[in-house]
């Protein structure tokens, strides 16, 4: 078994959450069952509780760690998840005392991610995370290998070991790096690539379970994976979208969001997030449905910011409009006659008309789309626009002219006034 392999099915979990020094949240717990069902973990218990501030010992108090030791006795659970961040030794001293494994929720992403992962680069940028989490939990991690310390000789074993995973962990965290770094290479290039030629990027972003992986089969006639399911897309998709009257752009579907997702994700992840970091526009995909959907975006508004892509522009698109009862499929203007936001039902194919036509009007606005003939002596010329315009159609002229349709981003028009 790899180090981070566990088993796939059968695990039953005893689910904790306690409101720390505020007002107990439904929601906050109904979506980390989700989180515990997606892990395919069978949640069998839920203990709920407040408190003014964890204990330093145990994060929850005297009585209710008995209160879990009972209730762990009648479900017979296998582990105990926690709503929280457990530091290093509050998860040693529970799980010495209630003798059963306790995760706490970044435990539990990295669980999933871990299992999420398909591509190479994907399961090199779960390990690396899991490894950098783990790193800061290795202190006194072997106390029970030590023997009384003092004098020559006498250094307990505990130590050394200690040393040993360290040593260890280290070196396999450079040895990661440097694969994703080769690797972010390969991504860089096909990215210059694209911008060479000018394609338009546009990339989903949104909380987890939005319905971007269906909103980018419905727009690119692909297949992906999707599923009903916290964090069904890992790694990033990139695929062609034609739209009307324009031309195409590429368009990538990349990994959701979630309240408190765990910092060493964010920067594992980052290479991948590029395609985010480095798209034209951001299409935010919004479960509409949800009525946690304002928190939502603003989670997702925070990530943006964490990665620096709080700078580009973002047209909202409300998902999953089937789902209500009075909205149909339709776009909201600001007073310019500007598209603010796009509501439609990915699923059911209604109102992607809208969305096409809006990302053919935000395309048309940055570039302009011209017919033009270049004479034989231009062929200069013709290779600059081949690097910077995006080419729809070329014919051969019996003169030896070209005739050439394509579109040019704006901040290139001038190349158009020498011909």
């Amino acid at each position: 078994m790899e180090l981070f392999d566990r088993p796939g099915t059968g695990e039953k979990a005893l689910i904790i959450h306690l409101s720390i020094n505020e007002s107990f949240s439904e929601d906050d717990l109904s979506e980390f069952v989700q989180l515990v069902i997606s892990a395919n973990v069978e949640p069998v218990a839920t203990i709920t509780g407040s408190r003014r501030a964890p204990d330093a010992r145990f994060f929850v108090g005297k009585g209710k760690l008995e209160e879990v030791r009972q209730v762990l006795h009648e479900t017979c659970a296998d582990i105990v998840l926690f709503n929280h961040s457990l530091s290093p030794s509050q998860q040693r001293n529970l799980e010495k005392e209630l003798e059963v494994r306790v995760l706490d929720r970044t435990n539990l992403i990295l669980d999933i991610f871990a299992q999420r992962a398909q591509s190479f680069e994907g399961k090199l940028q779960v390990e690396l995370a899991q490894l950098q989490h783990l790193s800061t939990r290795l202190i006194r991690g072997w106390t029970h290998l030590e023997r009384q310390k003092g004098g020559i000789g006498l250094r307990g074993p505990g130590e050394t070991q200690l040393e040993t995973d360290r040593r260890l962990i280290g070196q396999r965290i450079r040895q990661i790096k440097t694969r994703l770094t080769k690797v972010n290479k390969q991504r860089n290039q096909g990215r210059r690539g694209r911008q060479r030629a000018d394609v338009p990027t546009v990339s989903l972003v949104g909380y987890t379970n939005a319905g971007k992986s269906t909103l980018f089969n419905a727009l690119t006639n692909s297949s992906i994976y999707v599923a009903d399911q916290l964090f069904a897309t890992l790694d990033p998709t990139l695929r062609q979208v034609k739209l009307p009257d324009y031309g195409e752009l590429v368009l990538a579907d990349t990994v959701g969001f979630i309240q408190d997702l765990p910092h060493e994700l964010v920067a594992a992840f980052r290479s991948t997030l590029q395609e985010t970091i480095e798209a034209d526009l951001l299409l935010h995909v919004v479960d509409a449905s949800s009525p946690n959907r304002h928190e939502h975006i603003v989670e997702v508004n925070s990530v943006l910011k964490d990665i620096g892509a709080d700078k580009i522009p973002q047209l909202m698109v409300y998902n999953k409009v089937d789902r209500l009862s009075a909205v149909d499929a339709h776009v909201d203007k600001d007073d310019m006659g500007h598209v603010k936001a796009v509501w439609l039902s990915a699923i059911k194919n209604d109102g992607m008309n809208f969305l096409l036509e809006t990302l053919s009007t935000h395309c048309h606005d940055e570039s302009t789309r011209a017919t033009i003939v270049l004479k034989p002596e231009e062929a200069k010329l013709r290779a600059q626009l081949f690097q910077v315009a995006q080419i729809i159609n070329e014919e051969n002229r019996d003169d030896g002219c070209w005739v050439i349709e394509l579109n040019i981003p704006n901040k290139y028009k001038y190349l158009l006034g020498a011909i």
